[in-house]
């Protein structure tokens, strides 16, 4: 079975096929009536217990299952583990009542690729069965195009050849502001959808764990957040990590944050250095990492400081705005970033005609600063800001014309931090990489 792309024998598209395993025959009729008003999606079969779905799995070999959790005889879980060892090709969605961070990790460890809570929205199965199957393409089209004798030889090479992506660059750009309002959430997620073109991979980290808005711009629901993770932080699988993370429509991957602000303690108090941590190990599964960071200077900020290749200080040419980017500069300087990986930004910058007394002149932040501004992105009508973020559309997608501002200015910030890492990568000396589960040098302020 294959899913919509061109077979042999026909250009007509091929639709993604679909295994429904629930012990309710009620939800199994009204999934399959309600996905078959869906052109590209076909529901070739129903089971009613885990083994029956295992074995109708081992037949019919769908693109996608939809699993239920709770089920008679074998557990959907069980089932999903069985399936992910004899049929890989095949992605499983778990559903279930229990709409809990614990059920959603097993289900993610037994290899589901997703995870719908009941009641299900049909919009939302719709949409995950399509972004799982397009996640899962690489490995199904290894399947599909090898002739081994065994599904673990299958498995082997499928992994092998996936397994180059772990051989990329995984250089880390962190955008990172003193102050709200500068418009750093804006810029790193323009900056990682300039940096996808054909053949490279990046992943779009928000690190700003209390209101993170990178979903939000993306306009994607991630089931798995960095919470998820932390279970597993120290033996964590690349693979798994790209596979259970949210995928946006450009390929861009997603590292989203927590869903409740209070949920960012179990990071920042208990464990500051895990987000480095799982970074360091996924990190060469991408070309690039681009980190939205919160505005706060914490052990956090600062582990993710040290790990970056290039740092984008974002300010407004306002005097709060360029006082607090001088602190965060000299704290930086304490705890030893290397000047020349920190580029400042001046975002909102007025013309000289319109400027008046209303910002500081660009000369005079620069010797406040005692650092060169490298860009100057100009202030634009905010209704194009607003109209891409309802859209749920980032700005660099929203609008084409990347001629004008402020898509021009993201452009060549974006080519001026690959040539610095690219240049910068030969000449730099090999720095062994420091616990990241312990501060360093007695806490924040003594690091250096």
């Amino acid at each position: 079975m294959s899913g919509p792309k061109p077979s042999a024998n026909s250009d007509a598209p091929q639709p993604i096929t679909v295994l429904l395993v629930d012990d309710n025959p009620e939800t199994r009729e009204n999934i399959k009536k309600l996905l078959a008003f869906e052109a590209d999606i076909k529901v070739i079969g129903t089971a009613g217990t885990g083994r029956e779905g295992v074995a109708q799995a081992k037949e019919h070999k769908p693109d996608i299952i939809i699993m239920d959790i709770n089920m008679p005889d074998m557990d959907g879980l069980e089932a999903t583990s069985a399936i992910n060892k004899s049929v890989p090709q095949s992605a499983v969605i778990i559903m279930s009542v229990q709409d809990e961070t614990d059920y959603m990790r097993r289900a993610m460890l037994a290899g589901a690729r997703d995870f719908i809570a009941k009641p299900v929205s049909m919009d939302d199965l719709i949409t995950t069965i399509r972004t799982v199957y397009r996640n899962h393409e690489a490995f199904r089209r290894q399947y599909q195009m090898a002739a081994f004798s065994t599904p673990e030889q299958a498995l082997r090479q499928a992994t092998k050849l996936e397994g180059a992506q772990g051989e990329r660059a995984g250089r880390i750009i962190v955008v990172y502001s003193p102050q709200g309002g500068t418009g750093v959430t804006t810029l790193a997620t323009s900056l990682a959808t300039l940096l996808m073109t054909k053949g490279v991979r990046v992943l779009m980290a928000d690190a700003d764990l209390q209101f993170g808005d990178v979903t939000t711009v993306f306009d994607i629901k991630a089931q798995a957040t960095i919470l998820e993770l932390l279970p597993d932080a120290d033996d964590i699988d690349p693979e798994h990590f790209d596979n259970i993370i949210p995928t946006h429509g450009s390929g861009l991957k997603v590292l989203a944050s927590p869903h409740k602000p209070e949920q960012a303690e179990e990071i920042t108090k208990n464990r500051p250095g895990v987000y480095r941590q799982i970074l360091e190990k996924v990190r060469h599964n991408y070309d690039y990492i681009v980190i939205d960071m919160a505005h706060a200077i914490d052990e956090l900020a600062a582990s993710l400081f040290e790990v970056a290749d290039q740092i984008v200080m974002v300010a407004t040419p306002a005097l709060p705005s360029i006082k607090n980017a001088r602190f965060a500069l000299d704290l930086m300087d304490r705890l030893g970033i290397a000047p020349d990986k920190i580029s400042v930004v001046l975002n909102k910058v007025y013309s000289d005609r319109d400027r008046k007394n209303a910002t500081l002149p660009t000369d005079r932040i620069q010797s406040f600063l005692k650092r060169q501004i490298r860009l100057e992105i100009p202030v634009v009508d905010e209704r194009m800001l607003l109209g891409a973020v309802l859209r749920g559309v980032p700005l660099t997608i929203a609008e084409r014309d990347r001629s004008k501002p402020p898509l021009k200015q993201f452009a060549e910030l974006s080519k001026q931090l690959v040539d610095m890492m690219t240049a910068s990568e030969e000449d730099a000396p090999a720095v062994p990489s420091a616990d990241p589960k312990k501060p360093q040098g007695g806490g924040l302020f003594r690091r250096s």
